[in-house]
């Protein structure tokens, strides 16, 4: 009554300060924020204040008031019964006693940023407010004393609907918290309701006149009169008589059970903090209800004689007992039932502690019980959690078949793809080695097990069909894989079939009823299928080279390897097989140096020769032919070929050389050809025939007077040469002294450039070029040289700084080839550097030869003539 406010800790430190200089009527402690709202009064009269408060703040030693605003609905005075504040601090409703509800929207904690709005009008008093806010929806639910209302704040105009027609007294009245859903209760004298935001929901008979409701982690807070009082006053007065009891009761709504009651002398309030419930009475006492904690409660109900494991259960899942304590639990029910005797209520009780109880410890109960039909109902709810494993799996399948439950297989087996929980993999396997061949197809066909579903048809059935034809229906990949691991076996027996199924895969693969995207697999990488079925393999090869032009070499080369075994081995059909071999290397998908060893190994003449031409290897088709001793063949590859490869020529001559029989008419024809193109120096002609003893002197004569009679010709046309270049260098020599000795007279009248008189000033040459001064410095390019001459002069340095770098190149290979330890590297190196390359000048006419003496003469006389004079 004295308007302080009293803070008390965890410790039960008391601190106070002063918030109204009359009385403090009204608290609310925000649960999430620092802020504390209260109503109370500073002076006399019906003037109530809401003041909010920053605990966490202080101005002069107390906590900050951040706001204060009257609190009079329509400016009517009239006293405040409730208060509420919602968590995110945008909405605040207070009730009043005249049936008023004043809603403030905005930061309730500043004046400017909040506006106030009476949002209901009634005649009876507001006894409680709750805000409850869901996903983005915020509802207020409002009690009277004959009446629930509830609105909806997020919705323009804020909708009202009317829940029930009788209401509660003051603080009779909770909001429970999230895990129930924050439903509204309301406590009558004979029910507790529990409302919806747009309907009531369940009602608990709870008898005796409430003083007091809260809720608080699940439970439910009752404080009732110990003798029902006749009357009550309009406002529904809370004022007890000295001789009359209070019984507070807390209730667990979720398990149905009282958790707590006893009788208390004049209880003020009820606080729920720090996870107990602190009770006040009048004489300045404070009572502490702690809850035990759950392994208590649970031991509790275990000791009880009623062994309430039930509400034991119960009791765990509402204080969110992990799983392992709850598996506890169901391990202990379980074992009290097979103890009396119970198995199948035992059975269900163990199915519901897997996944934290070792399945072994259930198995070996019921095992030793030989209770196989409760062995069979736990085994299938471990398969229906996925939690079998291989030794489970067998022990159902065996429970199954010890029991002959035919149907139960059928079900176990044949249930629906959603409904299978078990490996299907180890089904099939136990299936198989129990024998029952027929169940494991199934489960490999249905659930495309393609592996075992082959295996079994395969291996234990020996239905090759059905193998060939499953596979036909298989994806692209899936049939390529089980072709390769059992192409062999189904070659063997269905020949045929499969040769037919490999054509489609590696042409254009399409399973019967589906449409794929086109995938062709390599035909090569089969042919090792047909090892012993030569007819098929070609079949088969002939189909992919016909289909698949750009098929892989290996089919070729196994084509053509079929093909020259049956030109060896067919002698009735010997020119169409050999047109049939041929046509196969003369396709552009051979491999050169297979063919060429197949073609070898079989002694395939037309192939080896067709191959030497088609990689261009001249020589190896005339030693074929020496070798062979075809003399006619020699001289023609010698004719045909010779213009590629001239070594050749030599070749044959050689060859015929080393002949003792009469070979005069192929050696004249060789020695013909050797004079005509200048291939071989006459001393070794002469020297290579010297080793045949019937190569007389007549089948030489006429090729040495040939050659004699041109070298005669040639060495005229030397010595004319000669004379010429010596005639050259003289008259040069006599041009050079003259100019050396004697003044050199300048008539040019006209400009070399640009063809107009000359006027001084000018430039004159030696080389009897002149210029005007302005066009000779547009023009030249150095001071020292003609305009007109400088391109000549040019190539003749070209050509002489050539000449030098080719000198000094051959003489540093020669240091360094004397000097180097290997000298084919040194070689190999200078080749590629191009030292060995013949030198063509451009200035060069093509097949010209240029003399040393001419070209000194030239040089010597183009230094002295452009030399630079002015005039």
């Amino acid at each position: 009554m004295d308007g302080q406010i009293w803070f008390l800790t965890r410790s039960l430190q008391l601190s106070s300060f002063q918030a109204y200089k009359l009385r403090v009527t009204h608290l609310y402690q925000l649960k999430q924020h620092s802020i504390l709202v209260t109503v109370g009064q500073d002076e006399q009269g019906i003037n109530p204040l809401v003041k909010v408060w920053n605990p966490d703040k202080r101005d002069s030693g107390n906590p900050l008031c951040t706001r204060i605003f009257p609190a009079i609905p329509g400016n009517k005075p009239t006293e405040v019964s409730c208060l509420s504040v919602h968590e995110n601090l945008n909405f605040m409703a207070i009730g009043f006693t005249d049936g008023s509800v004043v809603l403030t929207k905005g930061d309730i904690t500043r004046d400017r940023h909040s506006k106030t709005l009476t949002l209901h009008e009634g005649t009876c008093p507001i006894t409680g407010l709750a805000f409850r806010q869901q996903s983005k929806v915020t509802h207020l639910f409002v009690a009277t004393l004959e009446k629930v209302h509830c609105y909806t704040l997020s919705v323009k105009e804020y909708p009202k609907l009317e829940l029930d027609t009788h209401g509660c007294a003051l603080r009779c009245s909770a909001l429970t918290d999230p895990s129930q859903d924050s439903q509204f209760i309301v406590a009558g004298d004979e029910c507790v309701y529990l409302y919806q935001p747009d309907e009531r929901g369940p009602c608990f008979a709870f008898d005796g006149h409430k003083l007091l409701a809260h809720w608080h982690r699940g439970y439910l807070l009752l404080l009732t009169r110990d003798t029902k009082s006749p009357n009550k006053s309009e406002f529904g007065s809370r004022e007890t008589s000295p001789s009359e009891k209070q019984i507070l009761t807390i209730y667990d709504l979720d398990n149905k059970f009282i958790a707590y009651s006893a009788s208390f002398d004049d209880i003020i309030d009820v606080l729920a903090e720090w996870g107990s419930f602190y009770i006040l009475t009048r004489d300045g006492k404070m009572f502490v209800l702690q809850e035990k904690d759950t392994q208590t409660k649970l031991e509790v109900s275990f000791r009880s004689q009623k062994n309430l494991f039930v509400m034991a259960i119960n009791l765990a899942k509402s204080q969110h007992l992990d799983s392992d304590g709850l598996s506890e639990i169901f391990r202990q029910y379980g074992d009290h039932l097979y103890v009396k005797g119970d198995h199948d209520g035992a059975i269900q009780q163990y199915i519901r502690t897997i996944r934290k109880l070792e399945p072994s410890y259930v198995i070996r109960k019921f095992l030793d019980a030989q209770r196989i039909h409760n062995l069979t109902a736990y085994l299938q709810a471990l398969h229906r959690q996925s939690l079998a494993n291989a030794d489970h799996t067998t022990l159902l399948l065996n429970c199954y078949t010890k029991l002959k439950d035919s149907s139960k297989l059928e079900e176990f087996i044949k249930s629906s793809e959603s409904e299978v929980h078990f490996d299907v993999e180890i089904a099939i396997k136990v299936l198989r080695q129990a024998g029952y061949h027929s169940h494991a197809v199934f489960l490999a066909e249905r659930h495309q097990h393609h592996k075992w579903y082959l295996k079994i048809q395969l291996e234990d059935l020996k239905n090759y069909q059905e193998a060939l034809r499953y596979i036909g229906r298989l994806p692209f990949d899936q049939a390529e894989s089980n072709m390769k691991r059992y192409g062999k076996t189904l070659m063997h027996h269905v020949p045929d079939g499969t040769t037919l199924l490999l054509k489609g895969l590696c042409t254009d693969y399409q399973p019967k009823a589906r449409r794929w995207p086109r995938r062709l697999a390599n035909s090569e990488e089969f042919i090792s299928v047909f090892a012993n079925n030569p007819r098929e393999l070609r079949a088969f090869l002939e189909h992919m080279i016909e289909v698949e032009p750009f098929s892989s070499q290996g089919v070729y080369d196994t084509l053509l390897e079929l093909r020259l075994q049956d030109w060896a081995h067919e002698q009735d059909s010997e020119k169409v097989l050999q047109g049939a071999a041929l046509s196969l290397l003369r396709s552009d998908n051979t491999v050169f140096d297979k063919a060429l060893v197949l073609c070898q190994m079989h002694n395939f003449k037309e192939g080896v020769l067709y191959l030497y031409e088609k990689g261009k290897l001249y020589q190896q088709i005339m030693h074929y032919h020496m070798q062979n001793e075809e003399y006619g063949k020699v001289v023609e590859a010698c004719k045909r070929y010779g213009d590629q490869e001239v070594c050749l020529w030599e070749q044959a001559l050689g060859y015929f050389a080393r002949k003792e029989e009469d070979c005069k008419a192929y050696i004249s024809q060789v020695l013909e050809h050797i004079d005509q193109n200048n291939l071989m120096p006459p001393l070794l002609v002469v020297q290579t025939l010297a080793h045949n003893s019937t190569a007389t002197l007549s089948v030489i004569k006429d090729y040495l007077i040939n050659k004699l009679q041109r070298e005669s010709q040639q060495i005229e046309d030397d010595e004319r040469k000669i004379r010429q270049y010596r005639e050259e260098t003289a008259h040069l020599r006599a041009e050079i002294q003259e100019l050396r000795s004697s003044a050199k007279i300048f008539q040019k009248t006209k400009c070399s450039m640009c063809n107009s008189p000359l006027e001084l000033p000018s430039v004159h040459f030696l080389c009897s070029h002149s210029f005007h001064q302005h066009c000779f410095e547009s023009y030249a390019e150095s001071e020292a040289e003609c305009p007109t001459c400088t391109p000549e002069n040019r190539k003749v340095m070209d050509m002489l700084r050539a000449q030098d770098q080719k000198r000094d190149l051959h003489d540093h290979f020669t240091r360094q080839l004397r000097c180097s330890n290997d000298g084919f590297s040194v070689v190999a190196d200078y080749f590629g550097r191009g030292v060995f390359n013949k030198l063509t000048l451009v200035t060069d006419p093509p097949g010209s030869k240029v003399g040393v003496g001419s070209l000194e003469a030239d040089l010597q006389r183009d230094l002295l003539i452009h030399t630079k004079r002015n005039t």
